[in-house]
């Protein structure tokens, strides 16, 4: 169900998602000086939402521009779930559903990925926190469904860019700002209501138009049908790209605007100048980001790809090999649609007798439940799915993969089980080994059998690799042709052994877990012993040290209502020294 070019795409946004860290959370010159938050983060931390954008609507586009049958019948989820590489047990469940609701869920889709991107730039903050909420809810549903490691979770972090501080601020309970009830409202908070409804009154009205969603209140379900054509959809697109790379250019601009603002309003001429050059540096870098994406981006219509200045093409060019850009589209057509294919090796000692080779992760075992792994990336039972989807010449990988188990190497054995006990060549290596293409299908809700339901059935096709050894010439030919049989003998091996060496007794997915536990658990206690201590436990009065002002608790009262006191304490002190003075000449007097 994931297009050919997802891998790539998974790895680019990690690469192109890791370099705007770099710009995102420079190191601090001066840290002795600096704050927590600095007049620039605004410009960088924008490019962020651009990724975001850039990342969700091609998602969308090119679903429509494959041309692929599935995605413009809105039939793909009714194959999506059980053709994805690795499903979850909650596919299974997924994949039960009605037609009529998998079909709203490819147009709810489509109105995620492609219409709500363009809140992201919304001048109106609940605009974009209902894209937020939106993108999010698309993505937890991915992650229930289906194993695409730490992609989803990726996509929800880039998501953050469209909050603010305050409605973090109100998720850990620290919001400033109370928010009061005022009748009549504002001329400016009328207006923007009114905008904000009429936006969503426009989107459902498109989504409506656009798909031909009806109640059918005689079957009692929900039709839906895209009611455009493929020539009036790649001239609508055409007709959007570029202004959508002016729209971006307006909202970097305002940030770039804001963040000079904010320098100029920093105290101290110094610190104004130091702030105005942070700016300066990180706006051109800013800026020199947006402008070398636009190539990817208007990859989704290539007369504005040709329309962009020919130096945004050299700029592009000059850093492509590193990949701090990238074009995206995700699941751009939909495989399997006849049923998943899926290689299952076999092995033999006598080549009468074969024994399939289970892999952790990946179908084979019918009765066996889909695993949950995210955000481990199984990356041989991946390749095994993309290689089941052509010749096996197709991925000369699978050659040196097949060389290996024959040979017993113990790296190799673990990709496929880290239990020996669940490999059934774990005392010696298969003398033989084969492999033969199957078609799987999830079983339906009302299937029965004798025993445990079986979650898959599958169909035999074909021989995929033939029955080889050690020392067959059609293997060597093989390995020779592609250069496999070499084993390279460097430090990046070497140090990538000592590391499988040290997690061996742990699954990838327990690894990555405790990982991220210990970070948050970190990270957690940072913020705990920044969090600011309340008053001092209750005590006995015994007045005030010399030197100390009256009011230890001042922190609880503003600053006009300590002065207010403490005028109040001069006052009454001195009509105290006043009375006593008098008293002192009456007794005088008296004398």
């Amino acid at each position: 169900a994931v297009g050919d070019s997802s891998v790539p795409h998974r790895d680019s946004l990690l690469l192109e998602a890791g370099f705007l860290a770099v710009l995102v959370a420079p190191l601090r010159l001066l840290k002795w000086r600096s704050t927590a938050w600095r007049p620039h983060d605004s410009v960088t931390f924008w490019l962020v939402r651009w990724l975001l954008f850039r990342l969700m609507f091609a998602s969308g586009v090119v679903k429509l521009t494959s041309r692929c049958p599935t995605w413009w019948g809105l039939t793909a989820l009714t194959y999506h779930y059980e053709t994805q590489c690795i499903p979850t047990p909650a596919a299974w469940f997924a994949h039960q559903l009605p037609v009529w609701f998998q079909k709203f869920s490819v147009v709810a889709t489509y109105v995620i990925e492609i219409a709500i991107p363009l809140f992201f730039f919304a001048p109106i903050r609940r605009l974009r926190l209902f894209a937020f909420y939106s993108q999010v809810l698309l993505q937890v549903l991915i992650i229930l469904t289906g194993n695409y490691n730490f992609f989803n979770m990726l996509t929800i972090v880039l998501a953050f860019s469209l909050l603010d501080e305050e409605h973090v601020g109100r998720w850990l309970g620290r919001s400033k700002r109370r928010h009061a009830s005022t009748w009549p409202p504002s001329l400016r908070s009328f207006l923007s209501t009114l905008l904000e409804l009429s936006t969503y009154g426009l989107l459902l009205y498109w989504s409506v138009q656009s798909f031909g969603l009806e109640i059918n209140w005689e079957k009692r379900l929900l039709d839906s049908k895209v009611a455009f054509t493929y020539h009036e959809f790649t001239t609508w697109l055409r007709a959007v790209t570029l202004p959508l790379v002016g729209l971006g250019f307006l909202s970097l601009s305002w940030e770039i605007l804001s963040a000079l603002y904010r320098c100029a309003c920093v105290r101290g001429c110094f610190w104004k100048l130091w702030a105005t050059l942070q700016w300066a540096v990180f706006a051109t870098a800013t800026m020199g980001m947006f402008a070398v994406s636009l190539v990817p981006f208007t990859y989704i219509d290539y007369e504005s790809n040709g329309k962009l200045w020919p130096g945004i093409h050299k700029m592009f060019n000059a850093v492509e090999r590193f990949q701090v850009v990238n074009s995206y589209g995700l699941f751009r057509r939909m495989t399997g649609v006849g049923g998943r294919p899926e290689v299952v090796l076999e092995g033999s000692y006598d080549k009468q007798t074969w024994t399939e080779i289970e892999f952790m992760y990946k179908p084979g075992n019918v009765s066996r439940a889909p695993p949950v792994v995210v955000p481990h990336q199984p990356r041989l039972d991946w390749q095994m799915w993309f290689a089941a989807l052509a010749h096996h010449s197709s991925s000369p990988w699978f050659t040196s993969f097949v060389y290996r188990l024959l040979q017993g190497k113990e790296d190799v054995i673990r990709l496929v089980q880290v239990d020996e006990s669940q490999y059934p060549f774990s005392a010696r290596p298969p003398v033989y080994i084969r492999a033969h293409l199957y078609k799987y299908w999830f079983t339906g809700s009302a299937e029965g059998s004798q025993g445990p339901t079986p979650w898959w059935r599958r169909q035999h096709l074909q021989e995929f690799f033939p029955t080889v050894s050690l020392g067959d010439p059609a293997l060597e030919s093989l390995l020779s042709q592609h250069g496999l049989k070499r084993v390279a003998d460097a430090l990046l091996p070497w140090l990538l052994r000592s590391l499988r060496q040290l997690v061996r007794p742990f699954s990838g997915p327990t690894v990555l877990w405790s990982l991220y536990l210990v970070a948050a658990t970190v990270c957690l206690l940072r913020a705990l012993g920044r969090r600011p201590r309340g008053g001092a436990p209750p005590a006995r009065h015994k007045g005030p040290r010399r030197g100390e002002p009256t009011d230890r608790g001042g922190g609880e009262k503003n600053g006009q209502v300590r002065r207010k006191e403490a005028k109040e304490a001069e006052e009454k002190g001195e009509g105290r020294a006043r009375g006593a003075a008098d008293g002192h000449g009456g007794t005088k007097k008296k004398k």
